[in-house]
Formats: C-alpha cells, structure tokens, sequence
C-alpha cells in the first residue's frame, strides 16, 4: 500500500451537465504515489465522465484538478498527456499491421523520423519489460498478439509517455481468469514502482485482490475514499445502488427429469475440436466455461448457425435442425446474444423501441407495412420485463449505459418467444445492479421453459447461475456435471489446470 499522504491527482468539486442532466455534481477523487484506487459504480454513474475530463476530452462546467499539486488545465488530450495522465481505454488502439515497437511510439510526442529500427526495438524491449512482455521480438505484428498481450501492450504505450497517473478503464473485461491475473499482477507492480493508478473495474473480487483504497460514484456524486480492507463486497454494493442487492444468484432450478429440449450429437465446428455430446433439458441453464477461445464460444455460434458445424446432429424437440442456416436457426426457435453488443448486439444509432422489435420486425409487419402501434406493445412489454425505462423507448440505445444495452441484447428475443437461448458473456463490463437484474430474467425465462445456454470465462456466475456446468480447454469438452456437484474452488481449478496462470512466452529473445 502506498505510505506517501500527499495525492498525485486531485479532483476537487468537478461538476459537468449535459442538458438537464447532471453527470458530475461536485466529484472529489484523489490519488496518491504508488496507489491503486478502485473508482466503482453502476453504468451512468459518472465514472466514464471523470475519465473523460481527466483525459482532456470534455471540460468540466466547475471544478479544479490538480497534479503533484499543481493547478492544471486539460484543455485537450495533449495537454492531459503532457500533465502526466494517460488513459488505457476499453477498446485495444493498437494497428495490427504494425510491429510491436511501431505501435509503442504510435501517438507520442518527441518522435524522430530518423530514429533507427534497432533504436526503436531497444526502446520497445525496456517498456515490454515493464509490462511482462519481455519475451516479444518488438518486430511482432501485433495482430498476431493474443487479447493479453494486446492490453499489456496497451499499458506500455502509455508508460512510454511517462506517465505518472495512469487510468485502466475495465481492463481485464474481455480477458479469461488466468490472462486477467497476468494484468493485475503487472498493474500491481506498476503501481510498487511508484505510478499512481486508478482502476475501474465492475468485478468485486479484483478490487479486493488489488486495491488500496476505493472510491464509489453514485448518481454523479463521489463517497469519500475507504482503506478497501476495510470494506466488506455488501458494503461497497450497498454504497453503489443505494440498497441493499439482496441474494446475486437466483436459486438453481429443478431439471433433472425435464424433457430434452436440445440435443448435440457429435458436433465438431471451427474452433471445437473433439465431438460434442449435450443434452440441453426444458428449464435448464446450461453454463461452459474455460479460457477465453476454450471453445464454448465457437460451441453457441455453431448452434447459432453463424459457422457450419463439421460433424454431427442438433435436434430442437427431437426435429433435426440445419445448422447451417441461421434463419432456419432462428425460425425454429433459437436465439443467440452476441459477446460484443456493440458489433453486433444492437443498433446504437436506432430507437430502444427498434432494437427491441429488431428480431421479430416482421411479426408485426403486413405487406411490408409495421404496425407502430403492435411494434409499441410488444417493445413496451419487453421493456417492463427486463426493467428498462419504457418511457425512454424512443431514445437511441446507445444512450444507455453498458448494462441497460445488454438487456436489450437479451430482452429483443422475447417477441419471438424462442425455445433456446444462447447467452454469450452476458455480463461482460455490466455493473452489479444490472447483472442480479440479467440472472434474475434469465431464470425466469428458464421457469418458463426456455431452454438457456450461458457461455461465460466467469466462473463465479457460471458456477452461481447454472443448474449444469460443462468446461472447455483446447476445443474439447473436458467435463461436465450439474452444479450441485461443484464447488466454485473445484470449477476454478479445473479451469486453470486446464490453461496457463501466465501467458506463454513466445520468444524469449528480446533483439537489440
């Protein structure tokens, strides 16, 4: 923990509106040398806009921040850079057809055109190193990085700025367990080397596991900072929301002699290696866990008819269905929620309304025609099913914050009433509130007789959520068992026995 008292960054009273809408009121936040500090809150908090300003991307209406002290203007993202913040955001800024060292420099002040490639590679191989990545020739495209190793590689460029505040935005989102622990562990030794670091992150047990302190936005406002050891996961939620969350998990269902909804015979597609056999009952949530490109994605969008499978048979109800069709798919009652809601989830520039009718447009729809008002009573119950605003119906869904899109990403397949519901990483950068919400409407479909597949590198919310747990390593299948049967400890070994705790060298030369 940091021993020095006097903060590296201080936000003092920054307030921001947009409209009517107060994003910030009054936010104080600071943080000290060789610090990590949580910044926790639900979507729309204001965690995003603070960033934001202290990016230099929006200037706040009031308010001060200061940097070792002193009064700074972040007028521009320059001027944030050149005050000694950097910004490590959600979505990777890397140009895979570059090197390694050509992506470290992109973006940098002080560049020379005559700076040689063995320079460079010198200067790449210090800031690799830093970061855990000494074993990259800095000459790697890096496209051919893994996710990991793309978000170290992010950290570094910032480090090559010289940054002494250093702002991760979920960074460890789209990153199986053991990949998110190979970060922690170098942000934690950044962070010992004497860089102040704020972390945002909706996942409890890394704020715990690295934190020093935490600050929690509610609303736009700030609670003072709290010692994190100090704090217990029901406090720091109750401070998030305002109440109390009450019980994460819904209770597990009772499906064991339920009729079989959906049944996979020797399936092999691209990226599931070995032959499938699962039987998916009435009722059931089905979790598949494993690292991430384990296999259980590759495994839904088979299912999903977005790939061909290569081998084997699905039956929906006992009736074959022809994977590789999507719409034949979807017309026999299968839906699939994509991991990425912003590709391919929603649309961001359209109505909450149209993202919601989005799958079953056509159901209220007569020569081309849309009733706007069937259009409106069906959107308005999906809407009230998955708690979203139905007063904001004709908003865009963009305007929404990550956890009330990922509702929609669910909740627009209600009008197709669908037999199968194939759920990737349901949760993924949702905060807690909007996650119990996502659980709760997720085993209500399943009381109803929805058959629901999750596929998540959470192995605390499969092991919370499922009634039958399956892991995947290498595209095999390796184990599956009902949930009683696990405990969450023997899940996580049987992932990481299967995996790596750290990323696997690729070359451990580094050339001068």
């Amino acid at each position: 923990m940091a021993t020095q008292r006097v903060p590296r960054l201080e936000v003092e009273g920054v307030s921001k509106r947009y409209g009517a809408v107060r994003a910030l009121d009054g936010v104080r936040l600071e943080v000290r040398p060789g610090e990590v500090m949580a910044l926790l809150g639900e979507n729309g908090a204001g965690k995003s806009t603070i960033v934001k300003v202290l990016s230099g991307l929006v200037r706040p209406d009031s308010g001060a921040v200061r940097v070792g002290g002193r009064t700074v203007e972040l007028s521009s993202s320059a001027a944030s850079q050149a005050a000694g913040i950097a910004v490590v955001q959600q979505e990777y800024s890397t140009v895979g057809a570059l090197s390694v060292a050509e992506n470290l420099v992109l973006g940098q002040r002080g560049v020379r055109p005559w700076w040689s490639g063995g320079f460079l590679r010198r200067r790449a191989g210090e800031l690799l190193s830093r970061v855990g990545l000494g074993y990259l020739d800095p000459r790697t495209p890096a496209e051919e990085l893994s996710v990991a190793e793309l978000q170290l590689l992010e950290i570094a460029r910032v480090l090559a700025r010289s940054a002494t505040v250093l702002i991760l935005d979920e960074p460890t989102a789209a990153l199986s367990q053991a990949e998110a622990a190979r970060v922690l562990e170098i942000v934690r030794s950044l962070a010992d080397e004497g860089t102040s670091i704020l972390y945002i992150t909706h996942r409890l047990d890394e704020v715990f596991s690295i934190s020093d302190r935490v600050t929690i936005f509610r609303n736009g406002t700030s609670f003072a900072p709290a010692v994190t050891g100090e704090l217990t996961p029901q406090e720091i939620v109750r401070r998030m929301l305002g109440r109390d969350l009450g019980e994460m998990f819904p209770g597990r269902g009772d499906t064991g002699g339920a009729p079989v909804r959906l049944k996979i015979t020797g399936l092999t597609a691209p990226g599931v290696e070995a032959p499938v056999g699962l039987d998916i009952r009435r009722g059931q949530i089905v979790g598949l866990t494993g690292q991430v490109g384990a296999g259980g994605s590759a495994l839904l969008r088979a299912l999903a008819g977005f790939v061909p499978s290569l081998t084997g048979t699905v039956e929906l109800d006992g009736a074959r269905v022809d994977l590789g069709n999507r719409q034949a798919g979807i017309a026999a009652g299968i839906a699939y929620c994509s991991p990425d809601r912003k590709r391919d989830g929603i649309f961001a520039g359209l109505s909450i309304e149209r993202n919601l009718s989005s799958a079953w447009l056509g159901q209220v729809a007569r020569l081309g025609v849309v009733s706007r008002r069937r259009e409106r009573e069906v959107a308005t119950r999906s809407a009230r099913q998955f708690a979203i605003d139905a007063a904001r119906l004709t908003s865009p869904v963009g305007t929404l914050s990550g956890g009330n899109q990922q509702k929609v990403v669910v909740g627009k397949w209600l009008g197709r009433a669908p037999r199968v519901l194939l759920v990737d990483e349901p949760t993924r950068g949702v905060d807690v509130g909007a996650r119990a919400e996502i659980y709760r409407q997720l085993r209500a479909l399943a009381y109803e007789g929805m058959a629901v597949v999750v596929c998540s590198s959470d192995t605390g919310e499969v092991y919370g959520l499922c009634d039958v747990i399956g892991t995947f390593h290498r595209g095999v299948l390796s184990s599956v068992r009902p949930g009683s049967e696990w405990t969450e400890e023997a899940l996580v070994r049987e992932v990481m026995h299967n995996g790596s705790s750290r990323l696997a060298p690729r070359n451990e030369e580094v050339l001068p």
